[in-house]
């Protein structure tokens, strides 16, 4: 039986209490990065829905980074849009500023109706590098 780690970023952020859940689970070598929101540091939305994002990515660096990954690590990546028609391009934008050149992690978007007051949610799995 593989066993189940669970992995937190250094400044947790007030949801994991909140709601009871991990940041990520490690199990083998793979990480389960829970759905990283941009929240602040009080687990409140940001308002600006460009710098929603911005904040998501830069939580699940933090979470990634706790494990030892970054952003090449990724293998799977699911985002979750309130409104992805008029989403796209900021969304596109935060994107391509951290992904700049192949190879890109394979990718789901799915539109939802609601996200618990946030716009933007992005859940990923990642392999963890071996340390050699």
């Amino acid at each position: 039986m593989i066993e189940r780690q669970a992995v937190f970023p250094a400044n947790r952020h007030a949801l994991y209490e909140a709601h009871g859940y991990s940041a990520a689970i490690r199990s083998g070598d793979l990480l389960f990065v829970s759905g990283q929101v941009g929240s602040r540091a009080d687990g409140t939305p940001e308002p600006d829905f460009e710098q929603q994002v911005k904040l998501a990515f830069d939580n699940l660096k933090a979470t990634l980074n706790a494990a030892g990954c970054t952003f090449d690590d990724l293998v799977d990546v699911t985002t979750f849009h309130t409104d992805p028609e008029n989403q796209f391009g900021a969304i596109m934008a935060v994107k391509q500023s951290i992904f700049e050149r192949p190879p890109y992690p394979n990718w789901t978007a799915v539109g939802v109706n609601w996200l618990a007051g946030f716009d933007f949610e992005i859940k990923v799995i990642a392999r963890i590098p071996s340390k050699s």
